[in-house]
């Protein structure tokens, strides 16, 4: 959702950022591969340990760099196989950072409804992405939805931050409202599939 409201304006700070870098011979699969590794390694070393607030601003810069890539492509050209490396490392991210925020609710955070909504955020949004790319595998469409990949890491990474904070059952208010959106996205997915096909023998 946020992606038709903030697009424009992120590309215009980006954008010169992707520049300079492919003009000093930087390869957009280098910044994807270095930002996947960082976000990663923040995760599950910084967030299942609790320190919290940490975790969620490295967490967050390395992600960031996945801004980077994507007008490091748009200066240089992308490739079918930069795509394909961005997609699958951005799934990495997700699952290792809602695996590593189920682990400390689970365990230190003593936050069961937390973990099983980081639990159920991490499947949904998986399978939330995946119906996108078996959609379009296919010839059909299956955009948009309440709840895209740039909501998910706001509301995990916001709420891990406010309870390092100590803010009280910060994580598992964000997280239990993920989860509620996630599977709400998961269902507008799916009918954009259905009204997708309908569409297509139409088109032919």
């Amino acid at each position: 959702m946020l992606n038709l409201f903030a697009r424009g304006h992120v590309d215009r700070l980006t954008d010169p950022v992707g520049r300079r870098l492919v003009e000093r011979g930087v390869s957009p699969d280098t910044v994807t591969v270095a930002g996947t590794v960082g976000a990663v390694v923040c995760s599950v070393v910084l967030l299942p340990a609790g320190w919290l607030v940490l975790g969620a601003v490295l967490v967050t810069l390395f992600v960031l760099t996945d801004l980077i890539d994507g007008a490091m492509a748009r200066v240089r050209g992308g490739t079918r196989f930069g795509a394909v490396l961005d997609s699958t490392c951005d799934r990495i991210v997700d699952g290792a950072l809602f695996a590593a925020l189920a682990w400390w609710a689970l365990t230190g955070g003593a936050e069961p409804v937390a973990g099983a909504a980081a639990l159920v955020s991490l499947v949904g949004g998986q399978i939330v992405s995946y119906v996108k790319a078996r959609a379009e595998s296919v010839g059909l469409t299956a955009e948009g939805g309440l709840v895209e990949r740039a909501e998910r890491l706001i509301l995990g990474l916001l709420g891990a931050f406010l309870a390092g904070l100590g803010v009280p059952y910060a994580l598992t208010v964000a997280l239990v409202l993920l989860a509620i959106g996630t599977v709400v996205t998961l269902g507008q997915r799916i009918l954009a599939v259905r009204r997708s096909s309908r569409e297509v023998p139409r088109a032919g």
